[in-house]
């Protein structure tokens, strides 16, 4: 199992637990794997321990002494103490229901541990999340993420769509490419469309698109994902659900926002293999059916691309 990142420092798990045998309870399980554990009992001391030394994990009690593990998690992220890639764990004092799961992930936690531990599950966990935010950390290192939303910027997304086209090459299997971009609702708001709005897609895309798919930023405003195993039909719903995340994430804060509709377009092939194209012209096709939802504002929002479109980036 992997519990290194590639400067060979050990894992670290942030344990954020009123409960002194809860802690301990948790370094036995941890420590013998590699992982190197902090320990921490209150939602002041795990700031402090973050701004430290950023973990890489974190497993919080729902409630502490001082706040709500959900309202650390929040706080952790709003400062920009943990990355967008760190998984969080909360903790109930119970087995988990159906509705402390719903709970979690609705908080933006990763997963929901009750009580007692599987330790089995816990390992389980950490050994599929970790990885995963540190390849991210290394993706950022490298010059594959946008800053500004967490996705894949040009460059990324284009190295990830060509291992997602590789991979449905040798499986004959479905590919597709949506882009989705807002449109402010009118000329005075074009300025403020700009950080605050690209921010909150790129989370709602995050949290709303499969693991499996490649999610980058093109531009200033649009945004495409890249589904393997999905083909024209399977790509306007994925593009539906996207666009439902997008403007679910928008209410949560509207009064901070502008206004802005959303325009998408979309290319789909059933067998990447024999469809005589590689992955720039499929994300040029999308683009070209976006340029046409853009063109006639009284249209369909979500357009998909026609033979008779004009395949180009302008």
């Amino acid at each position: 199992m992997r519990t290194k990142a590639a400067s060979a420092r050990p894992v670290v798990v942030l344990i954020v637990s009123k409960q002194e045998w809860t802690s301990r309870s948790l370094e036995s399980i941890l420590a013998p794997r590699g992982y190197a554990v902090h320990k921490t009992y209150t939602s002041a001391q795990a700031v402090k321990q973050a701004q430290i030394e950023p973990p890489d994990a974190i497993i919080v009690d729902e409630e502490l002494p001082d706040g709500t593990g959900v309202a650390l998690c929040e706080l952790l992220r709003a400062r920009g103490l943990v990355t967008p890639s760190t998984p969080v764990l909360l903790s109930v004092a119970r087995p988990p229901t159906r509705r402390d799961r719903l709970a979690a992930l609705n908080a933006r936690a990763w997963a929901c541990l009750g009580d007692p531990i599987d330790s089995d599950e816990l390992l389980a966990l950490l050994a599929t999340f970790v990885p995963a935010k540190l390849d991210a950390e290394q993706a950022r290192t490298d010059g594959l993420v946008d800053e500004v939303t967490g996705v894949y910027n040009v460059r990324g997304l284009t190295r990830r769509a060509h291992e997602l086209a590789a991979a449905a090459s040798r499986r004959h299997a479905a590919l597709a490419c949506v882009l989705i971009a807002p449109d402010p609702a009118d000329e005075a708001e074009t300025a403020a469309l700009q950080e605050g709005v690209v921010r909150r897609i790129g989370a709602a895309l995050r949290s709303a698109a499969r693991q499996s798919d490649a999610i980058g930023r093109l531009g200033p405003g649009a945004f495409a994902v890249v589904a393997v195993d999905t083909d024209a039909m399977q790509a306007r719903h994925l593009a539906e659900r996207l666009a439902a995340a997008i403007l679910a994430e928008s209410d949560r804060q509207p009064e901070a926002l502008p206004r802005f509709r959303l325009r998408a377009g979309l290319h789909g092939v059933s067998d990447f293999r024999t469809a005589s194209i590689d992955t720039v012209e499929l994300m040029l096709r999308a683009t070209s059916a976006l340029e046409r939802a853009r063109a006639n504002p009284a249209g369909a929002w979500l357009q998909e691309f026609e033979a008779g479109d004009s395949v180009s980036l302008s």
